[in-house]
């Protein structure tokens, strides 16, 4: 899994859809690796009307990154076309108008909207949960792609990456003569520029990517320098949970989860990685609980809320067992936000620390 928007949104919620791909990508969402996620940052399902909980297990957490808006750059820049880029599956892509833009993906939607070409964006994937695209028709069924939903609205490029399919919904947009540019996901804090980038050029407004870049990349840095010295000189335990009650998928991140370079960049260890888990996500167990032993938990909202909130949570088995759940200790950012890599990540971290080192909290 490598981006959070890539969990997607409310839709079915199964198992299976859940190994599909990243989610979304991650996250999500972006959920972009071995086991990823066919959900979206975004996060599959939902289920559960319990409020999810702060770090301190008390309530609902309000911050900059539950603001479900993207910030654009200032003005509209005017694309320089036509353009001929790399596609991340070894296609040359000729883009001649941006005109009408059909993202696939909610980070990859974030991206445009940033920009500043939102305004021709004609389509949105069920990932895409921010305010800007919200009346955009969906163009995606569940967490596929419908070929004939796209065409229909004549798209001049169409936005993808490599967890996008099925892989014949592709075929059928390229078949129909409509430029379709595959964009590698994001797995971590290194990417986030890389897809800035190649986002930018495919769209030919290279100089607004560049702006985009270093805005994104200094707010990121200027958000890492905010966390706090750990008293005790040991960095608090985190455990990335994957959880769908609703369609009993509870899963514990490995190496490749897509959260090990948010929780190190705030200034945190993450326990799945330390304890040994090579994989994205592997499932629960006591036993792997314990070995991992976290401090606090990281969650996307929808998961915590489909599993009960703070109350079902610890009746997981093992959960109550460790630091974390006899503390209570939980941080939780939305499923659209978590793993997207991109432009509104400097909120995410931010969020991710304030939570995390809250009065009282893990880092105390």
């Amino acid at each position: 899994m490598r981006n959070s928007q890539d969990f997607a949104p409310p839709g079915p919620d199964t198992a299976t859809a859940a190994r599909r791909r990243p989610v979304r990508h991650r996250a999500a969402a972006a959920l972009t690796a071995a086991v990823t996620f066919a959900l979206v940052l975004t996060g599959c399902g939902g289920g559960g009307d319990a409020a999810p909980k702060s770090a301190s297990g008390s309530g609902s957490a309000k911050s900059s990154a539950d603001a479900d808006r993207v910030e654009p750059l200032a003005g509209t820049p005017a694309p320089e076309l036509p353009v001929t880029v790399e596609s991340a599956d070894g296609r040359k892509v000729t883009i001649d108008s941006a005109d009408r833009i059909v993202p696939l993906t909610g980070s990859l939607s974030e991206i445009v909207f940033t920009l500043g070409l939102g305004r021709q964006v004609v389509a949105r994937d069920i990932t895409a949960t921010f305010e800007q695209a919200e009346e955009l028709p969906v163009v995606t069924r569940a967490h596929d792609v419908s070929a004939e939903s796209v065409l229909s609205l004549k798209p001049t490029i169409v936005l993808a990456d490599t967890t996008t399919g099925p892989s014949e919904a592709i075929d059928q947009i390229r078949d129909a003569g409509i430029p379709l540019l595959v964009v590698e996901p994001a797995g971590g804090l290194d990417d986030v520029g890389r897809r800035i980038d190649t986002v930018a050029e495919a769209l030919g407004v290279p100089s607004a990517g560049t702006e985009l870049k270093k805005r994104t990349e200094r707010r990121i840095a200027d958000v890492r320098k905010s966390v706090p010295d750990h008293a005790d000189g040991e960095k608090p335990r985190v455990a990335f949970l994957y959880l769908r009650g609703s369609a009993s998928v509870y899963l514990l991140g490995g190496a490749e989860s897509g959260a090990g370079s948010l929780l190190e960049a705030a200034g945190a260890v993450d326990a799945g990685k330390e304890s040994g888990l090579d994989k994205d996500f592997t499932a629960i167990t006591s036993e792997a609980l314990a070995k991992a032993a976290p401090d606090a938990i990281l969650l996307m909202t929808k998961g915590l809320a489909s599993v009960g909130g703070m109350d079902g949570l610890v009746k997981i088995p093992g959960i109550a067992e460790t630091p974390a759940g006899m503390d209570r200790r939980v941080v939780t950012v939305d499923d659209g936000v978590l793993l997207n890599y991109g432009p509104r990540t400097d909120r995410v971290l931010a969020e991710i620390i304030r939570q995390l080192y809250a009065k009282g909290g893990t880092g105390r």
